[in-house]
């Protein structure tokens, strides 16, 4: 070979060499959107911080440092520079009711309300514009949250004698905060038949699984609690498909200013179903729904035992869980309990729902693939569900390898019951925000001591070994996942009280909240795999805050916002914007 065609040789090699080590370098797909510039938490163990993320479309195509990432690069990527802001995986709401949540921005929103005059005032502003005889509802008061009680109180609650003055003509209804009793004005329960009392108490009303209170001349204050509420809702005009559609993207829109991407949906009915299914269709599925079939309707859940459960391949609506309703709210004393309220010694408040109904529901949902997921607040009721569950686990043990059952709300405990979550994998969604709302007033109750021992034992759960999901059970909370997240690492009040927080042990760390909100919610939804951390191959899923909620000073947790929200590879909030 002559030195001419021993050098052409070596320079083609050279080259050949020189492209295959170009062509290495270069990712074999391209990315649609690229974010950097900020602080990127994963809430993935194998690596916690990421410099830059590139997305293709709706999917992780790549999570690690910016050079790396750059290499996705085209002409056609769509470029987001965080500017110093902190991205998170997409916040997933682990227990609400989205439809509550639509439906509380159509109607009177009485959350901030700070006394029975405020109520009184907002329904009488409403009466002015109301057609004659057309009902007004709202939601959102609590008593317990007042700045003072009204002079006449029955039970530690208001009548209803001002609200029917300012309301003649108009029936008035108002849900509690906690969705478990109601307040009515007369007109309202002359409508339902409930105003012909006899005055010596010979008159009364038996609700099984709820309670209409009375005054001492056994007429009703116009409060319902629990399963009697049905007596005066059930006089209502139905929602018609516009204002359901209304509240439906009312809800989309919160969610998204709030940073929440998905939404586990706490017991819906048929006609729920077919509207979702409608909006998917239509293309305004606007958050990822994990949805559980209401209890309530033995007919339904049997017609879903024989379809089976439905797992969406978009990932937008899922249908593969059972919501019981077991007991009360501990505001309106209809959480069921061991021992009695320790401000009302006679009252142990109320089993909604036949045990023997959790025992038939848990056998069924192991045999048909559903999980059931259980309300349970007091400690009886607590205790009572996990019973059931053992006795349908025991009952079929091939069954429960991946059973993911749940208990909505775990809120008071008592402590034996503690450590069963983890020995039978029974995972408890608590919202932690209902620790800074109630635990002020909780301790009149329940007292000291079972304050101390079982209530709000987030610590103490996730040491045994369970995760836990959290949540704000809108619309008995506001959505904002900020206010829970506080909650969990403060133990505080939204005010900031007190100093140290309530029963500081209990405390979740910043990492564990964060995963609370992501990775541990979707594993709550068996969605581990697509959701719940920056990882590749997951979903495009993120949600950006104006300061490190990881980093910053406790107290200026409460001052962070939402400024960026990003579902699919697509932003569908910006604050600036």
């Amino acid at each position: 070979m002559t030195l001419y065609n021993s050098i052409r040789t070596l320079s083609i090699l050279l080259l050949v060499l020189i492209f295959y080590s170009s062509c290495s370098d270069t990712p074999k797909e391209s990315a649609t959107m690229l974010i950097y510039g900020g602080t990127i938490y994963t809430v993935d163990s194998t690596k916690t911080k990421v410099e830059a993320i590139a997305v293709k479309h709706d999917r992780i195509l790549y999570a690690g440092n910016l050079a790396e990432a750059e290499k996705f690069k085209t002409d056609q990527t769509e470029l987001l520079d965080l500017k110093g802001k902190t991205m998170t995986p997409g916040f997933i709401e682990g227990h609400g009711h989205f439809m509550g949540l639509g439906y509380n921005e159509l109607n009177l929103d009485l959350m901030n309300t700070t006394s029975y005059q405020a109520i009184v005032d907002a329904v009488a502003e409403r009466v002015k514009t109301a057609k004659p005889g057309e009902w007004i509802t709202g939601r959102g008061w609590h008593q317990s949250k007042w700045d003072s009680m009204p002079a006449e109180i029955v039970h530690g609650f208001q009548t209803h004698h001002l609200l029917s003055e300012v309301s003649p003509d108009n029936p008035v209804y108002l849900r509690h905060a906690s969705g478990h009793a109601g307040f009515a004005n007369a007109k309202a329960m002359e409508i339902a038949g409930l105003t012909e009392m006899a005055l010596d108490g010979s008159k009364t009303y038996e609700v099984e699984g709820g309670e209409v209170l009375v005054d001492a001349l056994g007429r009703p204050t116009g409060i319902f609690n629990e399963r009697a509420q049905t007596l005066i809702t059930q006089h209502i005009p139905q929602k018609t498909p516009e204002t359901d559609r209304k509240a439906f993207e009312l809800a989309v829109k919160a969610c998204h200013k709030n940073g929440i991407t998905s939404f586990h949906d706490a017991g819906i009915p048929k006609e729920t179903i077919a509207l979702y299914e409608q909006m998917k269709a239509e293309g305004k599925m606007g958050v990822r729904i994990y949805a559980m079939l209401t209890g309530w309707d033995e007919e339904l859940l049997n017609q879903w035992y024989k379809k089976g459960i439905m797992v969406d391949d978009d990932h937008l609506f899922t249908i593969r869980s059972i919501k019981l309703n077991c007991d009360g709210a501990l505001g309106s004393r209809g959480a069921w309990l061991l021992e009695p309220y320790t401000d009302r010694p006679d009252h142990f408040g109320h089993e909604t729902l036949p045990m023997e109904f959790v025992k038939k529901t848990a056998i069924n949902g192991l045999k048909h693939g559903f999980q059931v997921c259980s309300h349970a607040i007091g400690d009886r009721a607590n205790r009572e569900i996990l019973d059931r569950y053992e006795i349908a686990f025991n009952s079929m043990p091939n069954k429960t390898n991946n059973h993911r059952f749940r208990i909505e709300h775990a809120q008071h405990l008592h402590p034996e019951d503690i450590p069963r979550f983890a020995e039978l994998n029974v995972i408890p969604a608590m919202q932690a925000v209902h620790m800074s709302s109630d635990r002020p007033w909780a301790i009149d109750r329940l007292g000291e001591k079972r304050i101390k021992e079982g209530a709000y034992m987030w610590q103490s759960l996730l040491q045994s070994g369970v995760p836990i999901v959290n949540g704000t059970d809108v619309p008995v909370e506001p959505i904002n996942p900020i206010a829970s997240f506080y909650s969990s690492v403060s133990r505080k009040t939204l005010k900031g009280t007190p100093e140290g927080g309530y029963e500081p042990e209990q405390k979740m760390t910043r990492t564990q909240a964060l995963k609370s909100y992501t990775l541990d919610a979707a594993y709550g939804a068996f969605e581990e795999d697509i959701k719940g951390s920056i990882s590749v191959g997951k979903l495009a899923d993120f949600t950006v805050f104006d300061q490190d909620i990881i980093n910053i000073p406790e107290n200026q947790l409460l001052d962070t916002k939402v400024v960026m929200t990003i579902l699919n590879g697509e932003v569908v909030f910006n604050a600036e914007k």
